[in-house]
């Protein structure tokens, strides 16, 4: 299959998803949206109030942010691939468990594999923790490192900045910096350097639990 038909058919599968109990309370599944051949992926949490109605992601205040945020990167939604970690809305837009976070792996790690992103942006803990389980955002946010072939930069959910007012004169930072990460990734993609090997962050609580960001 093309790219684009692994998409809609991940899409498709996500829609009718039972893998996990937070289809019962799902109105529309939100499988991400944007173009297959996106050169950077941003990855949230899960989809909040309106974008369970919607079945799009980031449509809510904190995609309002988002769409503001891009902006200061100099880049439109039209041209990046947006999802989450977990396709459907955890109730009250708590934090997604365990077992929606696995019931939901196989589909993000599809989408990563067919989109193939140069950068991928986590927004948030949760997906942070995919790439760099033992990090802690506030020390590693808007700061780049390489697993596998991919450059990864971790960032503050939008929302974050919603119930934290104080943190988004930093998210726009991080995002003013995202041009330059992404020259950085499309230098090493293009003369096929040898991947550089991320460094391991440590936390400085192994029980630290990620911080619940209520979405709109």
């Amino acid at each position: 299959m093309t790219a684009d038909e692994t998409m809609r058919e991940i899409a498709k599968q996500v829609t009718i998803c039972e893998k996990c109990e937070l289809h019962f309370s799902r109105k529309n599944a939100v499988p991400g949206e944007g173009p297959v051949n996106a050169q950077i992926l941003f990855i949230g949490e899960g989809p909040g109030f309106h974008e369970n109605e919607q079945g799009r992601p980031f449509v809510g205040q904190a995609g309002k942010f988002l769409d503001e945020l891009l902006t200061h990167a100099g880049l439109k939604r039209e041209v990046v691939f947006i999802t989450n970690v977990v396709k459907c809305r955890p109730p009250s837009n708590r934090d997604p468990l365990p077992e929606e976070l696995n019931a939901c792996g196989n589909y993000l790690d599809k989408q990563i594999e067919s989109i193939d992103p140069w950068v991928i942006v986590t927004l948030g803990r949760f997906s942070m923790a995919k790439y760099l389980p033992m990090a802690r955002i506030s020390a590693i946010h808007g700061k780049p490192a390489w697993v596998g072939d991919r450059l990864i930069l971790p960032m503050y959910h939008p929302a974050a900045a919603l119930h934290q007012p104080k943190l988004k004169s930093d998210i726009i930072a991080d995002f003013v910096g995202l041009p330059k990460a992404i020259e950085q990734a499309q230098k090493v993609r293009k003369i096929n350097l040898e991947p550089i090997i991320a460094e391991t962050y440590q936390t400085s609580s192994a029980t630290e639990s990620p911080e619940q960001l209520r979405l709109f």
